[in-house]
């Protein structure tokens, strides 16, 4: 069983509309913009980040905004909802800034479900959690203060589940279809994998996750989840340099893409602290475009 993952370490969605992104998760949900840079593998389109002041592991959202991408359709081998961390006594608030309702989850915690501009599903629930809140918009005792869980909507959970396991997560509840697996000690270390057996398969396309990347401290300890991983059967790629982390990737039974990615060295590497999402930032292959790019791409309030 592997020791080095702490938990969550960022979320990535396929997105069609950078402005109706950027407004939605900077002013309805009060977070920051961490980095305004560009998708790796095709350059002409953003790579955004939102989180807590520093994008600091376990508060990453981040969005590849294809413009005009067709909506995803929902079904298994995904991440079906992802779950954002909020105060105790915050549901009344946030449901009320989003026109939404407060219900309860399928552990009985206090949620307030809704979905980003694509339809991608969101919920925030109420927790005791510690960590410091990005308080610029939303007052700090309401504000989100990172990724509480991500569910997984799986045809069979059973190959899932023994997967999170060798990945240090144990059974933490299970209710009806639904097994709660948790990494003790960690930080947004909560996974929900929910069986439906049933339902179809999901397409991919905007509203979709693309994937959910776990954190580990440090390139020793990402190779280390590598090898091991490597060994059980898993098709790992390389270690590839994302210039705020790297990146290591693998498709789960459950059709699920995982990354395993690195806390350091993180976003503030290329920008001051202050300024973080301010500038568009490339990676060095994509330098030669930037002309070209800041011509092209929707500007950013």
């Amino acid at each position: 069983m592997l020791r080095q993952i702490q938990g969550l370490h960022h979320v990535t969605t396929i997105g069609s509309d950078p402005r109706a992104i950027d407004r939605f998760w900077t002013v309805d949900l009060g977070l920051r913009r961490v980095k305004k840079t560009v998708n790796f593998d095709a350059p002409d389109v953003y790579h955004l980040y939102y989180g807590d002041e520093l994008g600091r592991p376990g508060t990453a959202m981040t969005y590849f905004p294809f413009p005009n991408a067709a909506r995803g359709t929902r079904g298994t081998g995904e991440v079906s909802e992802t779950r954002l961390a909020i105060p105790q006594g915050a549901t009344g608030f946030w449901a009320n800034r989003l026109g939404a309702e407060v219900s309860e989850d399928t552990f009985g915690a206090a949620v307030v479900r809704f979905e980003a501009p694509d339809g991608d599903a969101f919920a925030m629930v109420e927790t005791d959690d510690p960590r410091a809140a990005y308080a610029a918009i939303v007052p700090a005792d309401h504000a989100i203060r990172g990724f509480h869980s991500a569910a997984l909507m799986l045809r069979d959970i059973g190959p899932t589940a023994d997967l999170l396991r060798f990945m240090g997560y144990e059974d933490l509840e299970r209710q009806g279809d639904t097994l709660r697996m948790h990494r003790p000690g960690g930080r947004a270390h909560i996974i929900d994998l929910i069986a439906r057996p049933g339902v179809p398969e999901a397409t991919q396309s905007a509203g979709s996750v693309h994937h959910i990347a776990f954190s580990v401290a440090d390139i020793a300890a990402q190779a280390e989840v590598r090898e091991a991983l490597t060994a059980e059967g898993f098709a790992v790629t390389r270690s590839i340099d994302r210039d705020y982390f790297r990146a290591i990737y693998f498709r789960t039974p459950g059709g699920v893409l995982f990354e395993v990615a690195t806390d350091e060295p993180g976003f503030a590497v290329d920008e001051d602290p202050a300024e973080l999402g301010e500038t568009l930032k490339l990676p060095s292959q994509h330098a030669h475009l930037r002309a070209t790019l800041e011509a092209t791409l929707p500007a950013l309030n």
